[in-house]
């Protein structure tokens, strides 16, 4: 089982890894790295009495930390204090002495030394490393209540700063909790702009989303139901009207037939379109390429039928003219554009194909702007109040295709351009 630690304390224990980190470095490391400047002054230290100190050192004045051994002619003198600097004998300490300054290790504790030749012989001046351990027991206790008092105060920041960001995830958390809330309308004002107040604002941006998904979801059910309601109450009415008598068998068969041909378009339409909610976790739905030529002749010709009186043009302006998809898929584009055209189309239909840009047009009315950007909207009602699923299919399938399509008003007519 893994144990839940809050954020206030995460904070705390990185708090006070920090503190270690840094205690470490100056009680540890920074006396260590400081150690050959320590050592640079002890020589500096020891060089100076060698100017002035007589070959009588017992009345010279000398440092008690400092022990001389001077060699004349032979002869060997040293300082009084010599035993309480160094337990080692004037012949012992000559003999781990070979350069003119430098130092030596003797029972775990380190010695230095600095050395002056004259005429008449050569001064020694001697210590032990007291100095050094003195100065870093100075450093340590100086700065170890400044780290305290820093510590401290960083546990402070620490604690404000966590209970604040604390507050802040839980106001983030219940506003999660709340997004199928409709009631729920509380917006958490952030007074820094930081990565918590964007994460806020994209929670409400999310929750109105969702909103107007659902409102959407709710009217295109509505407009569903409606549009296969219509059809078989006219059905359920002409069966009626058959077995009472009151319609002609043969003509109440006939707009049977025609409006289960529209319920069997709708159907279908649905279904394709609920199929490209899903088809697009397929590898290789767009990895093909298709003659868009191909597809637009069947399709006028097919269409030509349904409205003779319009002109249909076709020009091919471009000499490649292959584009991403499959066959299927482009013929459910071209055909869900030209059956919304035939409906309003008054003389004219017309198809360019350039710079692999598919432009269709229309001599029919325009369209109020503010329907225009909601045409590929599924059952968002367009001209004349009319709705439907064909625009939204197309839409969505040039959309897997990675194509776009946009409407626009011409002087007189609409175009869909398909780039």
């Amino acid at each position: 089982m893994k144990l839940k630690h809050n954020l206030y304390r995460q904070l705390l224990v990185v708090a006070l890894l920090m503190f270690m980190v840094i205690y470490i470095s100056v009680a540890v490391v920074l006396p260590k790295t400081l150690v050959p400047i320590y050592e640079k002054n002890i020589y500096l230290y020891l060089k100076n009495p060698l100017d002035v100190v007589r070959d009588d050192f017992n009345h010279s004045r000398i440092e008690s930390s400092i022990a001389y051994i001077y060699v004349n002619n032979g002869n060997t003198y040293s300082s009084s204090n010599i035993k309480e600097v160094i337990s080692l004998d004037t012949e012992q300490i000559l003999s781990k002495i070979n350069k003119d300054y430098g130092k030596f290790t003797y029972k775990k504790k380190t010695y230095y030394y600095n050395t002056k030749k004259d005429t008449n012989g050569c001064k020694v001046a001697i210590t032990n490393d007291n100095y050094i351990r003195d100065m870093r027991t100075d450093l340590i206790e100086t700065l170890f209540p400044v780290l305290i008092v820093t510590l401290l105060f960083i546990l402070s920041i620490v604690t404000w700063w966590s209970q604040s960001i604390a507050e802040k995830i839980l106001k983030l958390k219940e506003k999660v909790d709340n997004l199928d809330n409709d009631k729920y309308t509380e917006k958490s004002n952030f007074k820094v702009d930081d990565e918590l107040k964007v994460l806020s604002n994209a929670i409400d941006d999310m929750k109105l989303t969702l909103q107007k998904a659902e409102e959407y979801k709710n009217q295109m059910y509505q407009n569903i139901s409606h549009d296969f309601k219509t059809p078989l109450t006219v059905i359920k009415s002409y069966i009626e009207a058959i077995e009472d008598g009151v319609e002609d068998e043969k003509n109440g068969l006939k707009i049977i037939k025609q409006e289960i041909q529209k319920l069997e378009i709708k159907v279908h339409s649905l279904l394709y379109l609920n199929k490209l909610t899903y088809i697009k976790d397929m590898e290789n739905y767009k990895s093909g390429d298709i003659n868009i030529v191909d597809v637009l002749e069947p399709s006028v010709k097919k269409f030509k039928i349904t409205r003779p009186d319009i002109k249909w043009q076709i020009d091919i302006m471009d000499k490649k003219t292959t584009f991403k998809g499959s066959q299927d898929m482009w013929e459910a584009i071209i055909d869900n554009i030209l059956s919304n055209f035939i409906r309003y189309a008054e003389k004219e239909v017309k198809i360019t194909v350039k710079s692999h840009k598919i432009t269709l047009y229309n001599d029919g009315p325009n369209i109020d702007e503010t329907i225009l950007n909601d045409m590929f909207t599924p059952y968002k009602k367009g001209i004349k109040g009319q709705f439907g699923l064909g625009l939204s299919i197309v839409q969505k399938t040039l959309s897997l295709l990675g194509y776009e399509v946009t409407a626009k008003n011409e002087r007189k007519g609409l175009s869909f351009i398909i780039k």
